[in-house]
């Protein structure tokens, strides 16, 4: 596909769009309309579907009604994000996942950095959690911290759900726009990962543009996007149980959530 490009001293030569990543483009548009519309807990919760999925569990899981709406968040993140993408990938593409960022081998010498990003982050979580407007939104389950399977149910979608994020900006956005930008693939991906922050507090914001582009740099160095997942996680699971831990007090965090 060939364009003009205005400039300010008339128009260059035309410009070659290459087929995959307009694919890449067009469908990570689509999808995040497709998750922000029907991948949300909000989206779920008090549905039809809701009420039949809690039908279906019985009565054993009707002490976690509220839950469900962030399971299904987890799953549909997985579904939209994850399974999605490698079918446009391995489908429509015909390329290796591997090249993409799905890949667990050869994944330990690039570990450090990450361990030292969440050292980093550890004091900023530890400031973050003591604020109200931290408090106010976190855990994002209000009965989590009823502990149990409430607090652990919970976290174990909400790793789904990050594993799909980061499968999605670090993964098929990153790698599938990198042949044709380079480098400048990771602040087009920044751009929407940014907005997706919008409505959580104003700090988490920001960093989200800082996290961001390390963790888009660091995927590309290591060709993976496993260490960004578990870091984004543990940095979920950390804020949760801090927060508890300014409510209900740092000495009984364990009684709290188990």
């Amino acid at each position: 596909m060939d364009i003009a490009v205005p400039t300010p001293d008339g128009f260059e030569p035309p410009q070659t769009i290459d087929r995959k990543t307009l694919i890449v483009f067009v469908s990570a548009m689509l999808l995040l309309v497709v998750f922000n519309y029907w991948g949300l807990p909000s989206r779920f919760a008090g549905t039809s579907f809701h009420q039949g999925l809690a039908d279906r569990l019985g009565e054993g899981y009707r002490a976690y009604f509220l839950l469900l709406p962030y399971q299904f968040w987890g799953v549909s993140s997985l579904v939209i994000r994850v399974l999605a993408p490698l079918a446009v990938i391995t489908i429509i593409l015909r390329e290796s996942p591997r090249d993409w960022g799905f890949r667990l081998t050869g994944q330990w010498e690039h570990l450090r950095p990450y361990v030292w990003f969440l050292a980093a982050m550890l004091p900023v979580l530890l400031l973050a959690s003591s604020l109200g407007s931290f408090q106010a939104k976190y855990p994002l389950y209000p009965l989590a911290v009823e502990g149990g399977w409430h607090f652990w149910g919970y976290q174990l979608f909400y790793g789904m759900q990050f594993l799909g994020l980061e499968a999605f900006f670090r993964g098929f956005m990153v790698f599938g726009l990198y042949p044709r930008l380079g480098m400048y693939a990771v602040p087009v991906m920044v751009i929407p990962y940014t907005m997706i922050h919008f409505g959580k507090p104003a700090p988490e914001t920001f960093a989200a543009i800082l996290a961001g582009f390390i963790l888009g740099y660091l995927a590309l160095k290591s060709r993976s996007f496993l260490w960004g997942w578990m870091l984004h996680w543990g940095v979920a699971i950390t804020m949760d149980v801090l927060v508890i831990g300014h409510e209900f007090g740092f000495t009984n965090i364990g009684r709290v959530i188990f």
